[in-house]
């Protein structure tokens, strides 16, 4: 098949949106798919069926970019279309499908009213805009074929398909490089952006209550300089490691620490628990669903007492963290998802059948 991948979020910025659209490609074009990815222009060269849309820097959210659109005749033909975003250039995709006729699928990877504190200061006009969004999102989620989440619970009032984002089991597994070796060195580690949604103040809190503790925060965002500048001396922050350092990284902490409160998976929690590692969470969604006694522990959000405490019942129970996430992995998601193109493709052939008679789905109410 050919699919069209529409997203406002992809190279040069990494997160966990970019991550999995380039996993997600690489997988299906493994099993002989034809994946095209439609994104913002910017400082990155696009290869093969990468389409980049002309787009201004945005001034609200630095390392993002305002796509300006393009014209449809300038996209390729394609079978269905998969939007990974609200943004410009996921209603561009929604645009596309409705207009060529083809099957549009949505997968739902952030909650975008978590970043609209960030970006506007006033908290009366940053409410508004959420009042006036979550309505706008419902109604354009409900217009795809299919929605797509990590976990069973969205947020949002529209039917969807629990479908993982999904990890690379083979790529993420414990390795015998460690770059800190020293037995008698614990270390906590973050990796991640760092912005407001992710809370990472709380693992200088955490940190500061925990000075026999070294704390590494791997990565780079709006809040980095002021949080650098403030950081207990056991912390050190780091650029983003490569891709394929990763695993390195996670295998060689003790413990990978989040208070993130956004997520609606927390790849890179299952990414760490994959290379053996336990993870120390907030106990809100997605974490209560997927850290827990097997790969974990939860704290209550804001009791810096609790986190440290979680961080010290990782750091003396052994867990089999790589068995406890499975049933993430991405060859299993991948199976889903070619099926459900597949069963979207053979529907427009057979009007009579429903998706949900295909796929459970499951509702937020």
């Amino acid at each position: 098949m050919r699919i069209g991948f529409f997203t406002d979020s992809y190279f040069p910025e990494i997160d966990g949106v970019t991550y999995t659209i380039d996993l997600w490609r690489e997988e299906l074009e493994r099993a002989g798919h034809e994946v095209f990815v439609v994104y913002p222009d910017g400082d990155y060269e696009p290869g093969d069926r990468e389409i980049p849309v002309p787009s201004l820097p945005n001034p609200c959210y630095p390392g993002y970019r305002i796509p300006l659109g393009t014209r449809l005749s300038k996209l390729p033909d394609l079978d269905v279309v998969h939007c990974h975003g609200p943004a410009p250039v996921g209603i561009l995709g929604r645009y596309y499908a409705r207009k060529r006729d083809i099957p549009a699928i949505y997968t739902h990877h952030t909650p975008l009213e978590e970043y609209v504190q960030q970006s506007v200061k006033l908290e009366s006009i940053a409410a508004l805009l959420e009042r006036l969004y979550l309505p706008w999102e419902n109604a354009f989620l409900r217009s795809f074929d299919v929605v797509t989440a990590s976990t069973s619970r969205i947020d949002r009032d529209v039917r969807h398909v629990p479908l993982p984002v999904g990890i690379d089991m083979e790529f993420f597994r414990p390795t015998e490089a460690d770059w800190y070796p020293d037995p008698d060195r614990t270390v906590i580690g973050y990796s991640g952006r760092i912005s407001m949604e992710k809370n990472v103040d709380e693992i200088l809190r955490v940190a500061a209550v925990r000075p026999e503790y070294d704390f590494v925060v791997v990565g780079e965002g709006p809040r980095r300089d002021r949080l650098e500048r403030n950081a207990p001396d056991n912390v050190r922050f780091r650029d983003f490691r490569p891709r394929s350092q990763l695993p390195i990284f996670y295998s060689s902490i003790d413990v990978f620490v989040t208070a993130s409160t956004a997520d609606t998976l927390g790849l890179s929690t299952l990414e760490a628990n994959a290379c053996g590692t336990p993870v120390v969470a907030a106990d809100v969604p997605p974490f209560d669903r997927t850290i827990g006694p097997g790969n974990g522990e939860r704290f209550a959000y804001g009791d810096v007492d609790a986190m440290a405490a979680a961080i010290d019942a990782c750091l003396d129970v052994d867990r089999d963290t790589r068995a406890a996430v499975e049933r993430y992995s991405v060859d299993r998601t991948l199976a889903y998802l070619e099926r459900l193109y597949y069963d979207l493709w053979l529907l427009d052939r057979e009007p009579s059948t429903t998706i949900e008679s295909r796929w459970p789905q499951s509702r937020n109410e």
